[in-house]
């Protein structure tokens, strides 16, 4: 078995990285970074493994919130939610949980797992099902790919906990967890059905963690040599740079236990005369410039500080700010016919196909882990 056991620096990195990938939404990673940061201090650990060394019979379960990214921001989480859920499912399913994961790596999502393991001691999957953010529960590789629909779990920060016993479809249970989330407030925390370690392997997408983690170290990389932070981003991820402008509007509202609208960006410096629009649920879905569709789902658009490369989320936009936009390949399990029927511009409500935007590329594992024979899964 090998290891990558995250300092408080390696928290700093993903954190950043986890905003980049969430391409808008996955809620702001600011408030899981410092509840991992001080688990951290109290002396807990956060153990990072990779899916190439999960026992093939292993018991894995996604962990994240779910929600309004507007909401997720105003409304704080009590910090436990994640260990009420994963023993709910222990106790519907009868078996221990040897390890758990992000559904998806985009915004706090990324981090959320990371904060359940440490107060249970648990090792987190260097994997997600997305390798960004996504709205809507089923628009996961794991769906795509065959996870059961059923055991899920829903806890709020008030303790209130449901379990999914019964959901006939993965769009069913999208339906049924996000009416009960509006019921708690629109942000809770959710797990969908547990996984083995052999399903993981084949259908996660590996190393995002440490994708996250090497994007944010190419942001702070480049700012302490004060060289330009998107060059940085989109060398290390071989994304596509879209524009440089600043936002001119912006339209946004919780609808459904989503945030959706518009934003407009108009181009500044070599792209002035420019104007894009971007569509907007929780995350950015399609930006169109004079009538023409430049990016789209399951293609990642990232919007960054044009000058710190600090992500911004959908709802930090505002009047004025001057950001720069990119675009990142989706992981090449999002690109499959069967996947883009659950996370393709038609899944959403579009009436045009999918044009992808690059190649797309594997992460690689961050060279930080170590042999450890002590991590072995529990029986």
């Amino acid at each position: 078995m090998t290891y990558w056991t995250l300092t408080e620096s390696d928290i700093d990195r993903i954190a950043i990285g986890v905003g980049i990938l969430g391409t808008g939404g996955g809620g702001s990673p600011y408030l899981q970074m410092l509840i991992a940061k001080q688990l951290l201090r109290e002396g807990k650990r956060i153990r990072m493994i990779r899916p190439a060394d999960l026992d093939p019979n292993a018991q894995i379960i996604g962990l994240g919130g779910i929600g309004a990214p507007t909401v997720s921001i105003e409304k704080m989480e009590e910090g436990f939610e994640g260990v009420r859920v994963l023993k709910a499912i222990e106790a519907h399913t009868g078996r221990k949980v040897d390890a758990v994961l992000g559904d998806e790596v985009g915004g706090g999502n990324g981090i959320y797992p990371m904060i359940t393991a440490a107060h249970l001691d648990l090792p987190v999957v260097d994997a997600d099902g997305m390798g960004r953010a996504f709205p809507e529960v089923q628009m996961t590789s794991f769906f795509a790919y065959g996870q059961a629909s059923q055991p899920a779990a829903l806890s709020d920060a008030d303790g209130n906990t449901l379990v999914i016993t019964q959901a006939k479809t993965p769009q069913m249970l999208e339906k049924l967890m996000r009416t009960a989330t509006v019921a708690m407030g629109c942000t809770a925390c959710m797990t969908t059905a547990p996984m083995t370690g052999d399903f993981v392997r084949r259908f996660g997408i590996a190393h995002t963690t440490s994708q996250a983690w090497t994007l944010g170290d190419a942001v702070i990389r480049a700012r302490e040599a004060k060289t330009d932070p998107i060059a940085a981003i989109l060398a290390e991820a071989g994304g596509t740079f879209l524009m440089t402008g600043k936002v001119t509007d912006i339209g946004r509202r919780i609808d459904g236990g989503f945030v959706r609208g518009t934003l407009t960006v108009a181009g500044l410096g070599a792209d002035a005369g420019r104007t894009l629009v971007i569509d907007i649920q929780n995350e950015y879905l399609v930006a169109t410039e004079d009538g023409k569709r430049i990016a789209m789902v399951p293609d990642l658009i990232c919007i960054v500080d044009s000058e710190t490369g600090r992500p911004i989320g959908t709802e930090e936009q505002r009047y004025g700010l001057r950001v720069a936009i990119l675009s990142l390949p989706a992981p090449a399990l999002l690109r499959t016919d069967v996947a883009l029927a659950l996370m393709g511009p038609r899944a959403f409500g579009y009436d045009f196909d999918f044009v992808p935007l690059g190649q797309s590329t594997e992460p690689a594992p961050v060279a930080a882990y170590r042999a450890d024979h002590s991590l072995t899964p529990a029986s």
